[in-house]
């Protein structure tokens, strides 16, 4: 059979629906508090064929710069021929999700503060840094501390011809 190029094609796991979460939208994805400027994560509700975005656009993340009464406009990246083009697309309400992309970074920022008054009113220096997990620390084991030293050692070479 030919090939099919539809705007759907190939989406047959992308856009199912989980496990025990097939059935009508919550009212409370209508009334999600949405500004300009926050980012949402797209992501394709397949019972509601209206304002579907294309399926490229499934799962990416994008930065609202646009509210109607019905859609919400999006900023996304795309990667076209070896660039990365802005795209602007407008979805509906119900295909997108607010995104947890900063909840770390944000909540880093207000430990950040606290550190910082707290070295201000002790008057120590620290490093806010982030630093890569360090590699563990070498130690030496004495054979009286419980522990049984074995030596391994290969076996002769025999040949059995």
């Amino acid at each position: 059979m030919p090939h099919s190029f539809g705007t759907r094609a190939r989406t047959r796991d992308m856009f199912s629906k989980k496990f025990r979460q097939h059935g009508p939208i919550k009212l409370s994805q209508y009334l999600m508090a949405i500004k300009v400027g926050d980012y949402v994560d797209i992501f394709a509700d397949s019972s509601i064929h209206k304002g579907m975005p294309y399926k490229h656009y499934h799962g990416r993340t994008g930065i609202v710069f646009n509210l109607t009464k019905a859609s919400v406009g999006i900023r996304v990246n795309k990667y076209v021929n070896g660039r990365i083009i802005e795209k602007r697309i407008h979805v509906r309400i119900e295909h997108v999700r607010k995104s947890k992309c900063q909840k770390e970074i944000l909540s880093r920022i207000v430990e950040n503060e606290k550190i910082k008054a707290e070295a201000a009113k002790t008057g120590v220096k620290v490093n806010l840094k982030r630093t890569p997990a360090l590699p563990k620390a070498g130690y030496f084991i004495k054979p009286g501390d419980g522990a049984e030293l074995t030596t391994i050692q290969p076996l002769p070479f025999s040949d059995l011809l």
